[in-house]
């Protein structure tokens, strides 16, 4: 399909909108409008273009088409105006600081700060990660979510992958698919620990069907819900807190914070699941701080780590808990 794009008077409206115009090809011929629309107009949702259709927007030769399911026919020319919008102008280079730990030809690992946001999202869509890493490195553009093969939510800090090139990100996926990747975490949680350590947990997690906002550990049977597994061992106790080495084997949405909060330990600073509100650390305490795996090109066996970061440290001290970094 040839496409081209002219700006209509571009020293005054080029902010406002851009007008696109192309010819429907033989391929396309009979295919659904929205998803003729998605197929050809990048940055922007689905749902954003189908609204385009309702406000008439789209025009097929020169006449307004109203029905996102109206089929189109080869030789159809369609024109439509778009406007931008914070999802479309999303993903964009921003130069930041980032900690990096590794670097190859192909692979990254990053040391994230707590509170970067990862990837772009309603609420976040600038300052992101995936915005530093499209301006550190232009070849990211050229890879799904800028080579971002997992995450770790905002306020979680640590070490995290990104393929720099696309064989490196098809064999990260599906080595992390395969639990290929060795992957563990430092927190710090509410209540002393009481019973075996180490102590696997392996509770499906899901949507929590009384709050979509978070997620909860759920019956495996559940709509929804997917298998998840982690490996919780005890490395100090205090009177009212303990610190943990958690081993993921799956990486399912918040798994740590639901885990730890199914068997009575949410973790300090986390609100969402338990914890109460404490000034004196004002995020989860969660720490991604260590990676293990083979190059995902090379076959190298990998391994790094991450100091626990300055507001857990302080966390261990006044909680009255002690972390030796050579266990």
């Amino acid at each position: 399909m040839s496409s081209t794009t002219d700006l209509d008077d571009p020293a005054d409206t080029a902010a406002e909108h851009e007008v696109r115009r192309w010819q429907v090809e033989a391929p396309h011929h009979r295919e659904r409008l929205d998803k003729v629309l998605s197929a050809t107009i990048s940055g922007f949702s689905r749902s954003y273009l189908s609204q385009l259709v309702e406000q008439g927007a789209v025009l097929r030769n020169g006449q307004a088409l109203r029905k996102p399911s109206a089929r189109l026919q080869a030789g159809d020319t369609l024109e439509v105006t778009l406007r931008p919008t914070p999802q479309s102008q999303a993903f964009v280079p921003e130069a930041m600081d980032l900690a990096v730990v590794h670097e190859d030809a192909d692979l990254l690992v990053i040391d994230k700060p707590a509170g970067l946001v990862v990837h772009p999202a309603p609420g976040n869509w600038s300052g992101t990660l995936l915005n530093g890493l499209l301006a550190r490195d232009a070849r990211m553009a050229e890879l799904p979510r800028a080579g971002i093969v997992h995450r770790l939510d905002k306020d979680t800090s640590g070490l995290m992958l990104v393929a720099r090139s696309r064989p490196a990100m098809d064999a990260l996926v599906r080595m992390i698919a395969q639990r290929e990747v060795r992957r563990q975490y430092l927190a710090i949680a509410h209540r002393p620990w009481t019973g075996p350590s180490p102590r696997d947990v392996d509770a499906a997690i899901g949507r929590d069907p009384a709050n979509r906002l978070r997620m909860a550990a759920l019956s495996a049977g559940s709509t929804g819900a997917k298998d998840a597994r982690t490996t919780i061992e005890l490395l100090d106790n205090a009177d009212t807190a303990c610190l943990v080495r958690c081993t993921l084997h799956t990486g399912r949405t918040h798994q740590i914070r639901v885990h730890m909060a199914s068997i009575g330990h949410p973790l300090l600073g986390d609100t969402v699941y338990g914890a109460q509100a404490d000034p004196r650390m004002a995020r989860q305490a969660l720490h991604a701080y260590r990676l293990a795996l083979a190059h995902p090109l090379s076959g190298q066996p990998l391994a790094f780590a991450s100091a626990l970061p300055t507001d857990m440290q302080a966390a261990l001290a006044l909680w009255g808990l002690r972390y030796n970094p050579a266990r």
